[in-house]
């Protein structure tokens, strides 16, 4: 049983001595969850949080106790830097530690940030800082991707900032990134979409590297919709990679964002940066935005043995379109199969259902030419995305299919804004 006079002792944000029967464990003592109040937690050392049945508690020994004194931060040296603009929307890249909770609370002005990231006034004046909404990306919509687009139009429209940063959760931002390349049409200056895949108070936070980075990019002459992480697993370099060729392809690694089949503008260090490949410059003129999007769009990964009357739920759901990840070079089960897909492609094709093809395989390239396959697949009526992403497919799909008098076909075989390469890269 726990000891209700040491318990009484302590108190959240207190660092502890947790001790069981036969171990005993040391960490920051949090609030226990509103759920479960039987549970105590703490954040250990290694930056994890733990958790223990209170009735399995021998003693929580307070070792010291928190003091919340808040120091006023004067942000200093940064009158005479280059001025950027942050867009904030979540992600423990622009959050504080909360010691009493364990989680994080958004960090919304400069004087904030310069607490946590002093490194990142010593390159520029974070002259706005704006906060569209705060969320976790795996909750994120396209409405919200519009909300980031109105927001950095506003912001890259604005003659005294010299480039965009915009703060976001990992799970979904390569989403974001490829909504925003196709949003922002006439890109004048740098936008930069930034992480952190582990929080700031760990040693191993990816967060400062990052955001240092980051800061090089949004004022250089990189004109374009781009992702900035780490390049490896060291605290060494990042990359800013083309917002609609990067997948996130690590559930917890440093460097989790990877171009794919293409190269990075950059290599940045933090302080240079080295130019790898072409780009759009800066220029004058202003950022519009298209915004346009239709929400009855579906990602469908092909399996073997799937039944494709999969498909008539998106017709008897009305959606517009759906992009099919298939197999190879651009195969999925035919008529030689127990359930053929290219028939029952065929009939949805004629009921006005759009379907677009990627390959699974992420890296490479779709020949539906190759096979017999891959030719009734065209015949079938699908149009093939060559080397796209299918997570960029499935954003430019709907964003053309928003535009009800384009030609559907010929704008998502258009090469627009990179989602397409010339040469494969590794």
């Amino acid at each position: 049983m726990v000891n209700p006079k040491a318990s009484k002792k302590a108190e959240p944000a207190d660092y502890v001595e947790i001790s069981l029967i036969k171990k005993s464990y040391k960490g920051i003592l949090l609030e226990s969850p509103e759920s479960d109040k039987g549970i105590v937690l703490i954040k250990l050392d290694s930056g994890y949080n733990i958790g223990f049945n209170k009735k399995n508690i021998v003693e929580i020994k307070m070792i010291k106790k928190f003091s919340e004194k808040k120091e006023d931060v004067e942000v200093k040296g940064q009158a005479d830097e280059p001025k950027i603009a942050m867009i904030i929307t979540g992600g423990t890249i622009a959050s504080s530690y909360d010691v009493k909770t364990g989680g994080v609370a958004p960090l919304t002005k400069p004087k904030d940030l310069f607490r946590f990231y002093p490194d990142l006034f010593e390159k520029v004046n974070v002259l706005k800082v704006e906060v569209p909404f705060m969320k976790a990306s795996e909750d994120m919509d396209f409405k919200d991707w519009q909300k980031i687009a109105r927001t950095a139009e506003k912001l890259l429209n604005d003659v005294n900032i010299k480039g965009v940063i915009i703060t976001h959760g990992t799970d979904t931002l390569h989403y974001t990134s490829a909504a925003l390349s196709f949003f922002l049409k006439n890109l004048n200056k740098p936008v930069v979409l930034t992480y952190s895949q582990r929080s700031i108070d760990r040693a191993s936070s990816d967060a400062n590297l990052n955001l240092q980075c980051s800061a090089l990019a949004a004022i250089s002459d990189i004109a374009e919709v781009m992702l900035v992480g780490h390049a490896s697993t060291n605290d060494d370099f990042c990359y800013a990679m083309p917002g609609c060729k990067v997948r996130k392809l690590h559930t917890s690694k440093r460097d989790a964002f990877k171009i794919v089949n293409a190269k990075p503008f950059a290599k940045i260090y933090p302080d240079k940066i080295e130019i790898i490949s072409d780009h759009n410059s800066r220029k004058k003129g202003k950022v519009k935005t298209d915004v346009k999007f239709e929400e009855k769009v579906a990602l469908l990964k092909i399996y073997p043995g799937q039944n494709p009357d999969i498909l008539d739920y998106y017709v008897k759901k009305k959606y517009k379109g759906i992009v099919l990840e298939i197999m190879g070079l651009g195969h999925v089960p035919t008529k030689r199969s127990k359930m053929p897909w290219t028939k029952k492609i065929k009939e949805v094709v004629a009921k006005g259902l759009v379907v677009c093809v990627a390959a699974q395989t992420i890296y490479g390239r779709l020949d539906l030419l190759v096979y017999s396959n891959g030719r009734e697949l065209l015949n079938a009526g699908v149009i093939p995305l060559e080397d796209m992403l299918a997570e960029t497919a499935l954003v430019k799909l709907g964003w053309v299919l928003g535009h009800k008098d384009w030609d559907v076909k010929e704008k998502m075989l258009e090469n627009m804004v990179g989602e397409f390469s010339d040469r494969l890269e590794e």
